[in-house]
């Protein structure tokens, strides 16, 4: 055979065996994001992270503020997985250091997030003193008339689940208190309300909701309707709360999951190239770069629905395993997770060293049904 033949013929095997080897390590080193001890690893880490800016520098935001309250629900998460009761020891601290009781207004949404928590800890001691003065609030709650309109005026988000964000901090405190009661009135309230919102924000064209009334006309630079990722994101991990404390046979059960159903096919097909979802939803390159408050709700809901059986896994598996990806790229090497939009109530900017307790709540509330998914060989 003729040398220089020879010697291409050598040089195009050495390239393909390098870039079966390159593609072979790529896929490996992905996959090994997703067995039990890389899951449980990453998830440690960025709790981890969390708490010792807690236990230096002490709490950004008040201890029953909303903020903190959707962390607690990802620590709690993590909490579950066997040999990590540290997480749950600490919860437990915090609801004896707030005596178990919600924020001073006590009809707002954001303030009776925390209670979710509660009542999830309350079921898993059995102790229902954890949810006492919750309860007192969840009667008046019940008892309420709700019979003013959700028009963004007279402070009515003081009283009423007006904005998208409310469906994560109120509906799930309703509804694991029925769980941790046996009190049905709790999670029909719930349903009653979210219903209520939904009627109000929720676009079925787009099958997204509004932020609150004060969007409806608004548009981004490309023309297209604001939906806020993280507003949807708060939706969607709400709706999988309220789902997880709902029988089978509730009348509302069916309409819930059409919902669910419903927003996860729109939400999966918005999502960027790199696994995350933007600020914006319907405009992604105003804001071009990933966000992971939005992400990190989404892989969570969409991974509950997995393993639920609610969601088809051919179809979602590898839109969860893109984001859980990308939520593991926006983590920096001392464990905090980056790229977490600021407190707001509409698309903004983001970078590195954006960090809020809520994205922290989210990555670990992913990380947490991924782990049962490596625990029953989904992935």
């Amino acid at each position: 055979m003729n040398t220089s033949i020879l010697k291409k013929w050598l040089v195009l095997i050495i390239l393909i065996t390098v870039t079966v080897s390159t593609n072979t390590f790529s896929a490996d080193k992905g996959d090994s994001l997703f067995t039990q001890k890389t899951l449980l690893k990453a998830m440690r880490h960025v709790a981890d992270w969390q708490v010792n800016q807690w236990n230096t520098s002490g709490f950004r935001h008040p201890k029953v503020d909303w903020t903190n309250g959707a962390c607690y629900t990802g620590l709690f998460a993590l909490g579950n997985i066997s040999g990590n009761t540290k997480y749950l020891d600490l919860l437990r601290n915090i609801g004896n250091d707030l005596q178990w009781n919600t924020g001073r207004n006590r009809f707002h949404a954001d303030y009776y997030c925390v209670a979710q928590t509660y009542a999830q800890l309350a079921i898993s001691y059995r102790d229902p003193s954890m949810v006492a003065p919750f309860r007192l609030l969840a009667d008046s709650i019940v008892s309420q008339p709700h019979k003013e309109s959700l028009h963004w005026k007279n402070r009515i988000e003081s009283r009423e689940w007006a904005w998208c964000d409310a469906l994560f901090m109120a509906p799930p405190a309703l509804a694991y208190l029925t769980t941790a009661t046996g009190e049905a009135r709790y999670l029909n309230t719930a349903s009653k309300l979210w219903w209520k919102t939904t009627d109000f924000l929720y676009d079925s064209s787009e099958h997204l909701y509004f932020r609150d009334e004060s969007y409806f006309d608004k548009k981004e630079q490309n023309g297209k309707k604001v939906f806020w990722s993280r507003g949807n994101g708060w939706v969607m991990g709400g709706l999988v709360r309220v789902l997880e404390n709902m029988p089978a046979k509730h009348p509302d059960r069916k309409r819930f999951e059409q919902l669910y159903k419903d927003m996860a096919a729109r939400i999966s097909g918005l999502q960027q190239d790199d696994g995350s979802w933007h600020a914006s939803l319907l405009d992604p390159q105003s804001y071009p770069v990933k966000e992971m408050s939005g992400t990190g709700f989404y892989c969570y809901a969409l991974a509950w629905g997995i393993n639920h059986k609610l969601l088809d896994k051919n179809k979602y598996l590898p839109v969860v395993k893109k984001a859980w990806v990308v939520l593991n790229s926006a983590v920096q090497a001392d464990g905090m997770l980056g790229y977490v939009q600021p407190i707001g109530a509409s698309p903004d900017k983001v970078d590195e060293s954006s960090t809020e307790v809520y994205g922290v709540g989210a990555f670990l509330l992913s990380g947490a049904e991924l782990y049962k998914m490596a625990q029953k060989r989904i992935i």
